[in-house]
């Protein structure tokens, strides 16, 4: 079986990891091929699924009416008071 060794790992990180393999009675490195087969294997349908959030999200920005300001705007008039 082939080994990985991460150089620099965050300790915060390595930390969260320990705490959910704790907590699902595995060991760290059980939990971290748990963790990146989950990652690796993400579903396509997840992936569409956001495509279409964020087309849907374009739509209804394009169907504001002309002349109705932008959040951009009123961040923008906020700060320059």
């Amino acid at each position: 079986m082939p080994l990985l060794q991460v150089r620099n790992f965050p300790q915060d990180l390595y930390e969260d990891i320990g705490r959910i393999a704790e907590s699902e009675r595995r060991s760290i490195a059980q939990q971290t091929v748990v963790l990146l087969r989950d990652a690796v294997q993400q579903s396509p349908s997840e992936k569409e699924r956001r495509h279409q959030i964020l087309a849907r999200l374009a739509r209804i920005a394009e169907a504001v009416p002309d002349g109705i300001p932008t959040p951009e705007a009123y961040i923008r008039e906020d700060r320059e008071r």
